[in-house]
């Protein structure tokens, strides 16, 4: 970068003015030797990383399985629209008996001959013994057990078993042959209950003195078959018992052996009289249909009933009944009724073509934004989460589609995000992509489940920017996991998108970003991604932001990036497309607008992958070998000199400065074949435009590149021919550290050449560095040090310190003096954060200068008046 005279401390100052050396400026005077990681940490220092905006993603205006941006067609992917009635749900489980006849089983039964076979437990019928005892237990079992349609659930018909035998005796076999939904296993089970059996432990005994208002009072709340399962049978040809509350002494006397069957019995009869109490009167409700309001308490009691008798879920025997009725209110047309009746059909725990119906109409419901506040406080999401953490994927892969759907829509929001995170969202959405990343490429559900990961992405896209869900993301190892997916989806561009607007996210934090970079394949599977959708602007330009935060800060990313197969080469083929775009774009701008029009405010879609691109590039140059190698690559130098030739910084300013902080980074390298070496002449010329502009970022980015530039004798005579010099001494007066910073390296570099340092003279150059000696002081070692420098090589040629300085000789005296003191430098320390480097800098960079200085000023200075010393 700049000049300077490397001083020595035991020389005498006129040996030393015949011996010095110039060499480059930032090189600190020590007199030790530096080791190689410190030349490295202050070129690390001296060269500066990238920074920029996170490509901007607008939120989508209409809520779509599919965003408007997506590239699937509607051939190829699931609707968004659909009409959905009580015809959408199987009703087979409800259907009333149809009344066909069927035919006779063609069954031998097999006599148990064993006590063994008497446990079993599957029970075959057994020959009567009796005719009168067949008729006496078929006849009251008639009673108990006529098969109702869907109205005997409010008005049970009651036939008395006094009344009409002859008809029950003959119905009795059509009941239960002609219903449909009865099994083999469940007529055989029925069949024992009026066939006489030899072990008494299973004996049922009914009795015939049944009052007429018992049998009302009972079929009031009875809507169809009933039978006591014995033990042994299976859950399907469980039945529900009778009133708990009736006398034993008049009703049922069981004879039944075990703790367990007696159990199950009176959990039956407690059930059969929770239904009577608590839900019938509420399907009554149900049923009037009278107002939407009034239907919508009635489901929010139903459910509070259900949930207070343990009627959720499977076991509720009733359930196909209870089913029956909410599927046919579907049919009315309100969202807040539906979100009722979605919310008890998912406790219910239907599966197969119901599951797909009522995700299809959570998904109608939470697609309208209108509905977020019902929808948040009706806890539909528990249901929800509760879908997709236990259905199976295969079996049920579309009704997750709709579900993960419908939950991608309450991420919208932003009350429901929060609560997904609290809910244990993030860990579950993932546990399911890492089912979905099992699924091989041949596999037949593998396209299907693509339209599911597309929600599944969508919706941990906006988790990611809640702090305790990247936390969760972290943890769970999401990094790893979002690259196996993006590599199985290589084709899936929808799905690519949603996991690389993710990384993109996550990657701006320091954590995540190094988790990602420990993802070896990450590199390649950038590239590949890279080379295959390169005219994919909002895919590119991400991939690029995510390669740019790897890169900043990371010199082993650097290294596994660089040394990937054709990366260099990828990033400068896009640079060259996205550069064509922005020109051709330019120019229709401009035919259509005119030139007097003003240029758009943001960075257009070209403009931001070419910013993204020179960012990875200028992070890539922090390393010293790969710096040097960029610094000779001529594409690259090229591509940078040719957006400060045809790009003003009105233009595109971020795009402009990035261009110029590269090539103040590759200029740093000194190499024979460094393409920047070869064009400095042409590179300064176009940082003269910039230098001139009215930006003052532009501004110094341009003095910061001169500073590396000037160090040629060319460059410094294209300083002096231009004046550029009295620019670099007016911004001395900016007061601004950085300003100053770089405008005094540039001088220090112009003073080496003995013929060219009047110029400070006459421009009032040395009142104005020593007011940024006195300004900085203490508070800035390096800077203090470059004055100091610059001052030094200055003075080389004068014999007397007052037709050098002038009047700011005695001013420059006791500055030094004072920055001298050390015991001011521990003071100074003191108040200053990292003390130590703080009195180190001053010790081994701004000491040994000062000394050096104020020794040749004194030794040509006939009088030294005594100055106190300036406090700082």
């Amino acid at each position: 970068m700049f000049f300077f005279l490397v001083l020595c401390r035991g020389m005498q100052a006129s040996k030393s003015e015949n011996t010095e050396k110039a060499e480059p400026f930032y090189w600190l005077s020590v007199a030790k030797q530096k080791t190689c990681s410190e030349i490295i940490n202050e070129a690390r220092n001296v060269l500066r990383t990238v920074g920029t905006r996170r490509p901007f993603t607008p939120t989508d205006g209409q809520r779509k399985l599919f965003g408007s941006g997506s590239l699937r067609g509607p051939q190829n992917r699931p609707p968004s629209v659909f009409s959905l009635h009580a015809s959408s749900f199987d009703l087979t489980e409800s259907r009333p008996v149809s009344g066909v006849r069927l035919s006779p089983l063609d069954h031998k039964p097999i006599l148990i001959t064993s006590a063994k076979d008497e446990d079993s437990s599957v029970f075959l019928p057994k020959p009567p013994a009796e005719a009168a005892e067949v008729r006496k237990v078929s006849t009251a079992r008639a009673c108990l057990c006529r098969t109702a349609s869907l109205g005997s659930i409010f008005s049970a018909k009651v036939v008395l078993p006094d009344q009409k035998k002859e008809k029950l005796d003959s119905e009795e076999p059509a009941m239960m042959m002609n219903n449909p939904g009865r099994s083999n296993n469940n007529y055989l089970a029925e069949q024992r209950l009026y066939t006489p059996v030899n072990d008494k432990s299973r004996q049922l005994i009914c009795n015939d003195h049944i009052s007429v208002s018992e049998s009302e009072d009972f079929m009031e709340g009875t809507s169809g078959k009933f039978s006591f399962q014995l033990r042994g049978e299976s859950d399907q040809m469980k039945k529900p018992g009778t009133n708990s509350s009736w006398p034993r002494s008049s009703g049922w006397k069981r004879r039944v052996t075990g703790l367990e069957d007696e159990t199950r019995i009176n959990e039956w009869e407690e059930e059969e009289v929770f239904w009577r109490i608590k839900i019938l009167p509420i399907l009554r409700e149900l049923k009037k249909k009278d107002n939407i309001e009034n239907l919508c308490l009635a489901c929010t009691k139903l459910y509070q009933a259900l949930n207070e008798g343990n009627m959720l879920g499977k076991q509720f025997k009733r359930r196909s009944e209870l089913l029956k009725i909410l599927y046919k209110l579907v049919d009315i047309d309100s969202d807040p009724l539906c979100l009722k009746l979605a919310k008890i059909i998912l406790a219910m725990k239907v599966d197969g073509k119901n599951l797909l119906s009522v995700c299809k109409l959570a998904f109608k419901i939470c697609r309208n934004e209108k509905n977020d506040y019902i929808v948040q406080n009706d806890r539909l999401l528990d249901c929800l989460l509760e879908v997709l953490r236990n259905e199976d994927l295969h079996k049920n892969d579309e009704a997750l589609l709709y579900c993960a759907g419908a939950i991608k829509f309450m991420s919208g929001n932003a009350v429901l995000l929060n609560e997904m995170v609290n809910k244990g969202a993030v860990e579950m959405l993932l546990q399911l992509m890492k089912q979905i990343n099992n699924v091989k490429e041949n596999d037949t559900y593998f396209s299907n489940l693509g339209h599911l990961l597309v929600q599944l992405t969508a919706t941990l896209r906006n988790l990611a920017d809640l702090p305790p869900a990247r936390c969760q993301l972290i943890c769970s190892g999401a990094a790893s996991e979002l690259c196996v997916a993006l590599e199985q989806r290589v084709n899936d561009q929808d799905v690519c998108t949603y996991i690389v607007r993710i990384l993109s996210k996550l990657s701006s934090y320091n954590d995540f970003c190094a988790a990602l970079a420990d993802c070896s394949r990450c590199y390649t599977l950038f590239l590949a991604l890279l080379n295959k959708h390169q005219k994919q602007q909002d895919l590119v330009v991400r991939i690029v932001f995510i390669l740019g935060n790897l890169t900043a800060k990371n010199n082993q990313a650097r290294e596994q990036f660089f040394k990937e197969k054709e990366s260099v080469n990828t990033l400068t083929s896009l640079f060259q497309t996205y550069y064509e775009l922005d020109l051709n774009a330019q120019t229709w701008y401009h035919d259509r607008e005119g030139k007097g029009k003003n240029h758009l405010k943001h960075p257009s879609e070209a403009e931001d992958v070419m910013i993204k691109l020179i960012r990875v590039l200028a992070n890539l140059s922090i390393h010293p070998s790969i710096g040097a190698t960029l610094a000779a690559a001529h594409r690259v130098v090229e591509l940078l000199v040719t957006v400060l030739e045809y790009k003003s910084i009105d233009d595109c300013e971020e795009l402009v400065i990035n261009a110029a902080t590269t090539i103040n980074n590759l200029s740093y390298y000194q190499v024979e074949s460094s393409v920047v070496q070869d064009k400095k002449l042409h590179i300064a010329e176009m940082l003269l435009k910039l230098l001139m502009s009215n930006n003052m970022d532009g501004v110094v980015e341009a003095v910061r590149v001169f500073g590396n530039l000037s160090q040629y004798h060319e460059v410094c005579d294209f300083i002096m021919q231009k004046k550029i010099y009295k620019f670099m001494i007016a911004l001395l007066d900016s007061k601004n550290h950085d300003v100053c910073f770089s405008a005094c390296g540039v001088l220090l570099n112009l003073t080496v050449d003995k013929n060219k340092g009047a110029f400070l003279m006459e421009e009032g150059g040395i009142g104005k560095l020593v007011d940024c000696l006195q300004d900085f002081g203490p508070a800035d070692w390096q800077l203090s040090c470059l004055i100091c420098k610059t001052l030094w090589n200055y003075s080389e040629n004068f014999t007397s310190a007052a037709s050098c300085f002038g009047g700011d000789t005695n001013t420059l005296l006791v500055l030094l003096t004072s920055l001298l003191d050390e015991k001011l430098v521990l003071d100074c320390s003191l108040e200053t954060e990292g003390r130590d480097s703080h009195k180190l800098h001053w010790e081994r960079e701004f000491k040994p200068v000062a000394e050096k200085l104020l020794d040749r000023i004194q030794s040509h200075h006939s009088f030294l008046p005594a100055v106190p010393i300036i406090p700082f």
